[in-house]
Parts: C-alpha cells; structure tokens; sequence
C-alpha cells in the first residue's frame, strides 16, 4: 500500500506533469505581441494561433498518445510524448517565421499529450468515482499554482531574454519532469492488462467508447467549459491592453483570475466527496451560466467595456465555475471506461480538445477590443454545457468492455 508521503508525492508529479499543457500556454501570453513585432504576421495566422493552435496539436496528439498508453504502459508513453514536446520546443525556439513558430506549437501540442493523457490514465488504473475526483482536484489545486505565477515570472524572464528564454524554459521543464518520472514513478499498467496496439482493435474499443450515450455527451460538455476558457487565454492580452490599456501589469490580472480556478478546485475536492461530482458539476454549470449573463449584460450596459473592478468580478465567478468542473466532469466521463481508460482518456481530451478549439476560434473571430465576446463565450458554454451533462445523466453509466 503507497505510504501518505509517496501518495502525495505521486499526486505532485501528476499535478507538475499536467501543468505542462498550462504552461506552455499561460508563460508565453506576455510575449505574444512581442512574437508579432519579431517574426511578423503571416494572414490568416495571427498571435491567437499560437494558442489555439497549439491545442489543436493536442487533440491529435492525444488519439495516438492514449492507445499506445494502453499498450506499452502510461510511463514509456509519457516519457515518448515529453521528447516529442522537446522537438517541437526547439522548432519554435529557432523559428524564423510565424509559420514555423506554429508548427513548433502545434508538435508540442502533440507531445503535451502525453503527460495529460497518461497521468489521467494513471489516476484511473489507481481510483474510482469520487475518489478520483478527489485526487482530481486534489492535482488541480496544486496545478492552478502554475497560472498563478508564470505569466508574471514569464514577463521577466522575457525582458531580460526575450521571448524565445520562454522555450529554453520549456525544454529545461519537460527535461526534469522526465528525470523525476523516469526515477520515482511506478508503472500503474500491469502487462496482463494492456491492450496490442491494433488499428483494427482501436477502432473497435473506439466505436464502443463514442457509441456510449453518456461519454459522448460529456465530451462535447468537457469541451465547451474548455473552449469558454481558451477563449479567454485567446485573447485576453489583447482585452486587457484595447479595452484598459493595461500591459506590464496584466501577468498580475491574469494571476488574480487563475485563483478562482484554484480556490474551487481545493474546496471542491473537499466537498465532492460529500454531495457527489455530479451535484458540483451542475453548481458548476449554473455558476458559469449566470456569470457569463452577467458579463452580457455589464458589456451591454457600459458599451462593451464594464469598468475593470467589475469585469474581474464577473470574470473571477466564470473561472471559480470552471475550476469546480474541471476535475467532476473528467472525473464524470472517466467513470465508464472501465477497460479501456487510456484510449477513453485519449478519446475525451481529443474530442474535448478539438470542441474547445473550434469553439474559441469560432468565439474568437468576434472579437472587436470589448468583453463581448468573451461574455458570449462564457453563457454559450455554461448552458449548453448544461444541458448536455443533465442529458448524459440519464444515459447508460455501465462500464465499457474492452475488445482484445
């Protein structure tokens, strides 16, 4: 049985590994106009591309990195997608154009995967139900530290370097966790339960993964309360900067909102055990909801641009609504995957990825300087989000049996 010390020093690992994804975003929104000024614009790819596509990389990553999870273990296939990240780290690094910039970010996108995929698949192999949606928020609490801090210390590693320091701090982070994976880790796949890696048999267990209702279904809710905050992430040096004139300062903006995600994930993996995950999910949902309507009405009011002590507040309840979903609904999809939990990781952050990024590039080309869009981003997801979730609990949640 795990000793409480090394249980939280697994839980520590996990959080660090998954906060990769939130790095590689949250530390390079400083630098996304000075990338602009140094390598140019290159329509129709803009500075937004460098976000969003790079969670786009994500989901293809993750329709290869799950499976092979499932085949060959959770650690070789995390240790797998940390050096794809590094390739496509040094790609950026040494870019020359917006074009390369892109597709650095999108091959890390497809390396990041890894950590995401595989820890989650490693949460599962160990925990069920609301135990694992404790140990779920128990990790985004620890990881919500990471939004927190590294856009501010971003801004300063990016005046005294510029941005590309940013991906030399990429490659020294994936390059530690590695070490610290490879060192302290146990594999959590025992080899009597892992799956050949047989296109024929994924798209079996595939078919019968998405032809459950109830999965299918928290996909595209999972990716909507996603897609609501790479909406914001998106474009909100932008926001910041045309509708406040705000700049040097705004790591310290973005940190103040990052604590409402971590505030609701630590009282929610104190609480989910309690009243259940699907009890949070729906306070989750209505809060996302009525904050986004709030935001729709301030925009309209003060004519897209609320005064910036209440567009915090607002934002601040968006982001606390986010936090309690992150960990239930995963927590929620993850629960009847029974067999087959790193092609069904796979499947869900793929799908949900790929839901998030359209939906933010869709959200995103509204953008005009205001808190208009952003304000629709937030209702369009709480509620439909809502009703998804609401109709995958009448669905089916018996487990799905793996084809060998």
């Amino acid at each position: 049985m795990t000793s409480p010390a090394r249980f939280r020093e697994h839980i520590a690992l996990y959080a660090c590994l998954t906060s990769l994804t939130s790095i590689s975003i949250d530390a390079l929104l400083p630098g996304l106009r000075q990338i602009g000024a140094d390598v140019g614009a290159a329509p129709p790819l803009s500075t937004q591309h460098v976000i969003s596509l790079f969670i786009l990389g994500m989901a293809f990553g993750e329709l290869l990195l799950g499976p092979l999870s499932d085949a060959i273990g959770r650690k070789k296939a995390l240790v797998l997608g940390l050096c794809v990240y590094a390739l496509g780290t040094v790609i950026a690094m040494l870019a020359g154009s917006l074009e390369m910039v892109v597709l650095g970010r999108i091959i890390q996108g497809i390396g990041v995967s890894g950590p995401k995929i595989a820890t989650r698949a490693m949460i599962r192999d160990q925990f069920e139900g609301d135990a694992m949606a404790r140990v779920m928020s128990l990790m985004f609490t620890l990881f919500i530290l990471v939004p927190m801090l590294a856009p501010a210390l971003a801004q300063g590693i990016i005046a005294v370097g510029g941005w590309r320091s940013v991906f030399a701090v990429y490659l020294g982070v994936a390059g530690l966790l590695g070490l610290w994976l490879v060192m302290r880790q146990p594999e959590t796949l025992p080899p009597e339960r892992r799956i050949p890696f047989r296109p024929r048999f994924l798209v079996l267990n595939a078919r019968r993964i998405l032809s459950n209702r109830r999965v299918t279904l928290l996909i595209v809710a999972t990716g909507l309360v996603f897609g609501a905050q790479l909406v914001y992430l998106s474009t909100a040096a932008d926001l910041f900067f045309d509708a406040y004139g705000i700049a040097e300062t705004f790591p310290f903006y973005f940190s103040a909102l990052a604590t409402g995600i971590g505030l609701a994930s630590f009282l929610n993996a104190r609480l989910v055990q309690r009243f259940g995950s699907d009890t949070m999910a729906r306070c989750g949902f209505a809060g996302l909801t009525a904050a986004g309507l709030a935001m729709l009405a301030a925009s309209g009011l003060w004519g897209g641009r609320p005064p910036l002590p209440v567009l915090m507040v607002l934002a601040f309840s968006a982001f606390f609504a986010i936090g309690v979903l992150f960990g239930n609904l995963n927590a929620m999809a993850m629960r009847a995957l029974g067999q087959v939990a790193g092609l069904g990781a796979s499947l869900i952050a793929s799908g949900s990825s790929l839901i998030a990024t359209l939906f933010a590039i869709t959200i995103g080309a509204f953008y005009d300087g205001s808190t208009f869009a952003l304000s629709a981003g937030f209702l369009i997801a709480g509620a439909s989000a809502m009703t998804l979730a609401e109709l995958a609990a009448r669905a089916d949640a018996s487990p799905v049996e793996a084809i060998r």
